[in-house]
């Protein structure tokens, strides 16, 4: 029987959700099914594997791609996103903040966004779509999130930079970052390798993110940096 960890990340995830995302993607792709235990051996498992020590790695289907396959740049993409966020989360925690519980689902969907980029449909068997499919009802939470925040902000009538406090920073850098995951993943759905809700939750990721770091300004009490043509002259 094979041995594998939960980090606390994903425990998170399974203590604030009910599920414990992406258990597959953790067992098959960060250890590959296999067991560093024998028999009566209570040790911890090792971290490293150094199977990808050659330049390579598996996706869930098994397949064994290059690190700088177009899969694995969605992946770190989306992993780098899932880290700004953690970042933003805190920020937020020490001012306060009573909707970081929505920073925490996020984190545990961007596990489910990727399994389902690690499933290239090309090679995967039912069994693996089964496991990895991702549904649109993340993509309705976050416009449920961005109407409530927007409904106690004012109007935006100029452009704005990122600023607005530490939180508010956080936010609008993990924005940029999701923006370039959403670039990663967009030839990969095109393509029909990953579900189109997972490039739509992406791009309505970042709108929440703008909303969220506007909204962290505004109860902070800190005012948002406005957009001002240099002048030459």
């Amino acid at each position: 029987m094979a041995s594998f960890i939960i980090k606390p990340a994903y425990l998170r995830c399974v203590v604030r959700t009910g599920r414990l995302f992406s258990e597959h993607w953790t067992r098959n792709t960060l250890y590959a099914g296999r067991s560093y235990a024998t028999d009566g051996d209570n040790r911890a498992p090792k971290i490293y594997t150094k199977t990808g020590d050659k330049g390579f790695s598996s996706t869930f289907t098994g397949e064994r791609r290059p690190k700088e396959d177009h899969i694995f740049e969605a992946l770190g993409s989306t992993d780098e996103l899932s880290s700004a966020i953690g970042l933003a989360r805190e920020f937020c925690l020490d001012k306060g903040h009573t909707f970081t519980y929505q920073l925490d689902k996020i984190q545990c969907i961007l596990q489910d966004v990727g399994s389902n980029i690690a499933t290239p449909r090309s090679s995967a068997r039912e069994s693996h779509i089964k496991k990895t499919t991702f549904t649109a009802q993340p993509i309705a939470d976050l416009e449920n999130w961005i109407d409530t925040f927007t409904e106690e902000l004012p109007p935006l009538t100029n452009f704005i930079l990122p600023s607005g406090g530490k939180g508010s920073a956080a936010l609008h850098l993990a924005r940029t970052v999701c923006r370039r995951a959403e670039r990663s993943v967009a030839p990969i759905v095109r393509t029909g390798e990953a579900d189109p809700d997972v490039a739509k939750f992406l791009n309505r990721l970042s709108d929440y993110l703008f909303t969220a770091a506007r909204y962290v300004a505004m109860k902070d009490g800190n005012e948002e940096t406005i957009y001002k043509r240099p002048d030459h002259t």
